[in-house]
């Protein structure tokens, strides 16, 4: 690739050239159509997100139909996929677009960026996919390609580093109508070969100007931020089976899983005793640990075995069949406590 061309013009060619094509929201300026790829795609990789993004659309076609549903179907559909303040923040932004814009997504970057869970990065792609604007994006893999290229130290959340990464991204941008192919060309280089690990180097279209590359600073850049240890936390699940039936509750709609379903979590004998419950069983299972953002989380499942309880369900509540509960709106260590629960059945 002739080196005389300007980083936009280099990478525009490579995307056309080696670059994805057929990601389900390419090829497309439905702005509800990019802006769920977007939000999906925030910390969650392209393979994970391709069932749930066709999922989604096949439930909620529309920003009209998203903004219409219950936010509890709306998280189901999302369980699984992590960051779950993501599928509120969809919900409350399909309601503020059809409340305020009549169902038309705002046509800059600017006020994309007001509404719920749209961040100035995601405003930026939607806007240079959807509408032609010159915007540009800075999100984990940008920053890391950026860093890279270009040589530049320090933690690139860090204020100052960040503020100098958006001047560059900045002054890199093409003409208006190369945007779309420039945007794709940067997320494509950083999912594909800039990547966190083990970085093709010698398939980038950058490789002979690569700062990181010439000084064999790919594992050092971007810099990390330092991280103090994660604190640990201990939660008891108690997993109450009648029969085949597994009690399952409703999480409060804000806060840790907040939305999904998942089994008691308390003192077993006070969580029994106030549904009027005998244990004709309890066994201890394994532990199972699981790492948020901000804490590691050690969960201590205690499988209870009753009578068959009352076939009314309190508010809130819902006795499932076993065999359905892992496929059910809950979280994806809970899928893994069902299915101890369902081997422990054996």
């Amino acid at each position: 690739m002739p080196q005389e061309q300007s980083f936009a013009q280099r990478l525009i060619a490579w995307q056309r050239a080696a670059g994805r094509h057929d990601l389900p929201w390419q090829g497309t300026h439905d702005p509800y159509r990019v802006w769920l790829s977007e939000i999906m795609l925030q910390q969650t990789q392209v393979a994970t997100v391709l069932p749930y993004y066709a999922r989604f659309l096949a439930s909620f076609p529309d920003v009209g139909a998203l903004a219409a549903a219950p936010i509890e179907q709306v998280i189901e559909h999302w369980a699984g996929l992590g960051y779950y303040a993501r599928a509120r923040n969809l919900h409350r932004c399909a309601q503020r677009i059809v409340a305020e814009y009549g169902g038309r997504f705002p046509e800059n970057a600017a006020a994309l960026a007001e509404l719920p869970g749209i961040g100035r990065s995601t405003a930026a792609a939607i806007a240079a996919f959807c509408f032609g604007e010159r915007a540009a994006i800075l999100d984990g893999n940008v920053k890391r390609v950026l860093c890279r290229v270009f040589g530049i130290a320090g933690f690139p959340g860090a204020t100052a580093v960040e503020r100098r990464l958006w001047t560059l991204a900045e002054s890199l941008l093409p003409a208006a109508t190369e945007v779309g192919a420039y945007t794709q060309g940067l997320m494509d280089l950083g999912a594909t070969l800039c990547t966190r690990g083990l970085p093709n180097c010698p398939a980038c279209p950058f490789a002979e100007s690569c700062v990181a590359r010439r000084e064999n600073r790919q594992r050092s850049l971007p810099e990390a931020k330092p991280r103090p240890p994660l604190p640990e936390r201990e939660a008891v699940f108690v997993l109450i089976l009648a029969d085949d039936r597994l009690l399952l509750e409703r999480r409060p709609p804000h806060g840790l899983w907040g939305g999904l379903l998942v089994p008691p979590q308390g003192e077993p004998a006070a969580i029994l005793t106030a549904r009027g419950l005998v244990a004709s069983e309890q066994r201890e299972l394994p532990p199972l640990k699981h790492a948020f953002t901000h804490f590691r989380l050690t969960l201590k499942p205690l499988l209870c075995r009753v009578s068959a309880p009352s076939s009314a369900n309190e508010p809130g509540a819902a006795w499932l069949p076993l065999a359905e509960a892992a496929a059910a709106g809950v979280p994806t260590p809970i899928r893994k406590l069902i299915r101890q629960v369902a081997s422990a059945g054996d």
